[in-house]
This record gives C-alpha cells, sequence and structure tokens, in this order.
C-alpha cells in the first residue's frame, strides 16, 4: 500500500515536470505577465495617492503608461479564443459575452489613455485638483455610481478618480471573466 501510494506520487510528480518543462501557452503567459504589469502599476499610483509611497512624477508617468500600454486593443488581443478556459483564468464566457468584454477593454484603455495625458504633464508633487474632490461633481462611492462628469469626458476626472475608475472597470471584468484556477 505504501509503495503504491508512493509510485502514484511520484508519477504526479512527474507528470508535473513534464507540463512545466513545456511550459504554459506562451499567450496565457503573457497575458498573465501583462496583468501583473497593470496591477504592479496601478498600486504604484495608488500608494502615491495614498501617501504609502512618496510622489514622483517619473514613477507616476511609467505606471500610467504600463497601463496605458496593456488595454484596449492591447488587452483584447490578449484574449484569443484559444486561451480561455482550464487551464487559464480567462473564462470561456469571454467568448460568449465578446462585445461586453471588448466594451469593458476599450473603456479601460479610454481612462488609461486619459489618466497617461494627465501623467504626461503631472507637476512636482500632488496637487488638489489630481486629488478626488468630496463634492458633487467627482463626489460618490467608489461601489456606487460613476459621477456624470467622467463618464462625459474623463479629461474633466482628476488623475486619482480615473484610476478609482480603472480599477472599477477591471473588478466588474475579473467578477464576470476570470476564474479561480487551483
Amino acid at each position: 500500500m505504501k509503495w503504491t501510494a508512493a509510485a502514484a506520487m511520484l508519477s504526479l510528480v512527474c507528470a508535473s515536470a513534464v507540463v512545466a518543462a513545456a511550459g504554459p501557452d506562451p499567450i496565457i503567459a503573457t497575458r498573465q505577465s501583462s496583468m501583473k504589469k497593470m496591477a504592479a502599476a496601478a498600486k504604484t499610483i495608488a500608494g502615491m495617492f495614498d501617501g504609502k509611497l512618496a510622489y514622483d512624477a517619473a514613477a507616476f508617468k511609467a505606471a500610467a503608461g504600463t497601463i496605458r500600454a496593456r488595454t484596449g486593443p492591447a488587452l483584447i488581443a490578449e484574449f484569443p479564443s484559444a486561451t480561455l478556459g482550464a487551464p487559464s483564468g480567462a473564462r470561456l464566457e469571454i467568448d460568449q459575452a465578446r462585445s461586453e468584454f471588448e466594451a469593458l477593454a476599450r473603456h479601460i484603455g479610454t481612462l488609461a489613455t486619459t489618466l497617461a495625458a494627465k501623467a504626461e504633464r503631472a507637476p512636482a508633487s500632488i496637487t488638489d485638483d489630481m486629488r478626488m474632490g468630496s463634492g458633487p461633481a467627482m463626489g460618490g462611492s467608489l461601489l456606487g455610481k460613476r459621477p456624470a462628469a467622467a463618464q462625459a469626458d474623463p479629461a474633466k476626472a482628476p488623475a486619482e478618480h480615473l484610476l478609482h475608475l480603472i480599477l472599477q472597470d477591471c473588478s466588474s471584468c475579473h467578477s464576470k471573466f476570470r476564474q479561480k484556477v487551483l
């Protein structure tokens, strides 16, 4: 019995080694890397606005550029039909709701492009006009309704608010189109 369990375990380890040696699908690996880079960039920007990281205009510009470069058409291209479902975290439902998925990717791209443009002109320190206000034009809960000004013209939204809108869209996309992979 011990030997059977040991043999089964050895077979499992060998099979895992073969799969690991073959490596993941290159498109999935690229997509995962891209997602990690966007998450790190968003964390950097959020850290600056939260005061957890020192503000650095060049780092803000680089992080915003990272998000912009990986959204919109670039994000859509990272999800071809053949790479959906296991072993990927991308659900098959992406194909069933392709227009919704692509609309979210394009919207994130629009917001990211606007954020990157603001980062290009970022001053040496965070200014009040870069921050989300608590007034009626930009206020409201991150989980609540999007303010009309930011929806109508993202260029009118402060940089911090644009980041929150990007993160909100990312959460929406992940909740609908991402699955846990064991």
